[in-house]
């Protein structure tokens, strides 16, 4: 099968859907601004990095950021230093791990699936991957999920070898080995232990269900173990040190075992949580993917499935127990649920396996008008967006349900006729050209959204020294902080006022118009003759509350 696969003509289509899945995650890359909450923090943190040239201990301004590893901000680093970006504060830059993440994960999604199901198969794998609407928002957002999606995607290629040669009955490569754990070392170094839920939650679940561990060998447990360790333990032990022990009780103590009794951050879900989004999450291919289940289930006994269905089952029970939910937790099961349904796409090409029952059939055409829906919904976002928030819609919103509607009702038409193959192709084809009409024209143009840059802008303008002491106690957002380059401090209405009598020539503070009254009583309090220089209205998606902010200094006396 590998032979057959990896054949010229393949390759090149394989280049061909990787190049395609880079190009379909660079709109908006540049032109997004930071979006809150957790991506302007990894980003101030990484040019706080740089310009500390301090690599082992991450800090936001003057406090330790202790969630997860260094991974993923040296990572941005070494992207920031070669673009050369730091004092431009150039967004693009810090997401461009993301994107090289990303698509890798695309690419070897598809080999992953050609490899199992044949070329076509891989092919789709790579497409329904790529067009997810969680892969769209991750692969160009600065965060750790991307580089987290492909280490796990290395780890799981490693065991997909390994298997192969126990099918082969031939020996496997020490090399194969050495990727799988120095995968599952860069994992720990992104986000922890989590890696090591899929890595080596996948073999161990696939030995108890056939019963036969011992391929389980072919890994190198005896020593591969300390080339993960090694990977990981250096920074460990640096950090430990430096922190004194304070990085591991945040790290491990609150943020990874915090998560598991109650949800962080108001972030706590339901059992099933990650069901109920699935729709939205993995749309397009999430119908596809529930319509493929009797053909799944048929095959679930053949090692092929087994080993999927392994990689799926124990990740997503384990963040169906948690209590805190966020959609991007179950990500690295999705290439494995790509490949599953691109499987059935390409191997049920003579008629498309329908569930033998009604109430089955029933069930699925429900899910189908959903998934429908959330399409429909997401090829008008632009429009509903534009209009609802500032008023009228760009020509691409316009363009972008006018492109995409087409597409969507040949996929409905497709799946009534039985053609899935044909309707999973159509439907790809609306989502790509819904993302590119919401990240190129329309969610850039959001004004009323972005309050961080016109701030910032705002600020600039007002600025009467080179080394102003700007002050918000209304907006306290990490993309303001990202964007004023770690110079603002983030306090009370009273601070503000306090810091502008000590501050009367060079002192700005940035105050919404809900907590004036408490900013003037205290600017009285402190003999302090409030100067409003500007406002700027807008919308914080953040905490779902409309804003009118005016930024103010001391008159002169």
């Amino acid at each position: 099968m590998l032979k057959q696969v990896l054949t010229r003509k393949w390759g090149l289509r394989l280049l061909l859907l990787v190049f395609g899945a880079f190009l379909f995650l660079l709109p908006g890359r540049a032109s997004i601004p930071p979006f809150d909450r957790d991506e302007p923090r990894y980003m101030q943190a990484t040019a706080q990095m740089l310009e500390t040239h301090d690599f082992i201990d991450v800090r936001f301004q003057d406090k330790p950021r202790y969630l997860q590893p260094a991974g993923i901000y040296w990572l941005e680093a070494a992207a920031v230093s070669v673009s050369g970006t730091l004092k431009d504060r150039a967004v693009w830059a810090y997401r461009v791990p993301s994107l090289v993440a990303m698509t890798a994960a695309a690419g070897l999604t598809a080999w992953m699936g050609a490899i199992l199901f044949g070329p076509s198969a891989g092919l789709m794998a790579g497409a329904l991957l790529a067009t997810s609407v969680l892969a769209a928002a991750e692969g160009r957002m600065a965060t750790i999920d991307s580089a987290l999606l492909f280490a796990v995607l290395l780890a799981e290629a490693a065991v997909l070898s390994v298997l192969q040669d126990r099918e082969a009955q031939r020996p496997t490569s020490a090399w194969w080995a050495l990727l799988f754990w120095l995968a599952l070392g860069c994992g720990l170094m992104l986000k922890g232990p989590v890696v090591l839920i899929p890595g080596l939650g996948t073999p161990l679940t696939l030995a108890l269900v056939e019963r036969n561990g011992s391929w389980l060998r072919r890994l190198r447990f005896q020593w591969g173990w300390l080339v993960m360790l090694a990977v990981v333990v250096p920074w460990c032990v640096a950090i430990g040190l430096i922190s004194h022990g304070e990085f591991f009780q945040r790290a491990v103590g609150r943020n990874f075992l915090g998560k598991i009794g109650q949800g962080q951050e108001a972030h706590g879900g339901f059992p099933g949580f990650h069901l109920a989004v699935f729709a939205l999450a993995f749309w397009p291919g999430s119908f596809f993917a529930v319509a493929a289940f009797p053909f799944i289930w048929a095959r679930r006994k053949i090692w092929q499935f087994q080993f999927l269905l392994c990689w799926i089952v124990p990740h997503w029970i384990v963040f169906e127990l948690i209590a805190t939910k966020l959609p991007h937790y179950v990500l690295p099961t999705y290439p494995a649920i790509a490949i599953l349904t691109a499987a059935a796409l390409c191997k049920t090409e003579q008629g498309w396996l329908w569930p033998q029952k009604r109430w089955g059939r029933v069930l699925i055409g429900f899910y189908g008008c959903i998934c429908l829906a959330i399409g429909s919904a997401l090829a008008v976002a632009g429009i509903v967006l534009s209009i609802v928030l500032e008023g009228h819609a760009p020509v691409e919103a316009w363009l972008g349900m006018v492109g995409s509607v087409p597409p969507l009702v040949l996929a409905a038409r497709n799946v009534v006729v039985g053609k899935m193959k044909r309707a999973a192709l159509s439907a790809m084809a609306a989502a790509v050209v819904i993302y590119t009409s919401l990240f190129l024209g329309v969610i850039p143009r959001l004004h009323s959204i972005w309050l961080a840059p016109r701030l910032v802008s705002m600020v600039e303008r007002h600025k009467s020294c080179p080394d102003s002491r700007v002050m918000s106690s209304s907006f306290s957002e990490p993309s303001f902080v990202f964007l004023m380059h770690g110079n603002v401090s983030l306090d009370t209405p009273d601070a503000a006022a306090s810091m502008l009598s000590k501050n009367s020539q060079c002192g700005l503070a940035l105050v919404a118009q809900k907590d004036f009254p408490t900013f003037a009583a205290s600017a009285q309090k402190y003999s302090v003759q409030l100067n409003e220089y500007e406002r700027i209205k807008g919308f914080n998606y953040s905490t779902g509350k409309w804003l009118d902010i005016g930024l103010y200094g001391a008159h002169p006396q």
